[in-house]
């Protein structure tokens, strides 16, 4: 004795029939419709829709996003700072002041660059100016000790105004990278 042996079969009945042809001329009819051209044509007018939404995202719908990326370098002759500014919002950012000390241990300054603009347009970076304001060298200090490199951040924005303060310690490595990013803000 086999196990489908106490199997009922499905007895078949007129109206099952007619229920599954009808599924199958409804399912004919809407494969019909779906052709090649409009599956292309609805992957299109996908695709420009993705498209105005990121558009509307970075160009349209104000948003602030400020960061700077700092690098540090050492060698025999002293030590490097250098910095970039990027603008990553949507919107320009005004007076913008950047000041750059560099500190010993004892708090002492050693060396300072200070960098004002009137205005960085959206999505843009500077990171060198004719005069080299965004970088800053200190010859024949010592590369053996720690110091401390701070950095000030001030602009003026659609939404407000904005400082940050920023400091690293620095000189345990030859080069040293940091980014000081401020918040996402929609406007």
């Amino acid at each position: 004795m086999g196990l489908l042996d106490n199997v009922n079969p499905i007895e078949e009945t007129e109206e099952d029939l007619e229920a599954a042809h009808e599924i199958l001329d409804r399912l004919g009819y809407h494969a019909s419709i779906i052709t090649p051209t409009r599956v292309v044509f609805a992957s299109f007018s996908a695709l420009l829709i993705a498209s105005a939404t990121l558009f509307a995202m970075m160009w349209i719908i104000p948003y602030n996003n400020v960061d700077m990326d700092v690098v540090y370098k050492q060698s025999g002759f002293g030590h490097v700072v250098l910095a970039e500014l990027d603008n990553k919002g949507s919107r320009e950012i005004e007076d913008v002041v950047v000041s750059m000390r560099f500190l010993d241990s004892e708090d002492v300054e050693l060396a300072r660059t200070d960098f004002f603009m009137s205005s960085l347009p959206a999505h843009s970076s500077i990171s060198n100016t004719p005069s080299d304001d965004l970088e800053l060298v200190i010859l024949g200090e010592s590369v053996w000790e720690n110091y401390t490199i701070e950095v000030t951040l001030e602009y003026r924005y659609y939404g407000g105004d904005s400082t940050q303060l920023w400091t690293a310690e620095v000189g345990h490595w030859t080069q040293e990278f940091f980014t000081i990013e401020s918040s996402f803000r929609l406007m």
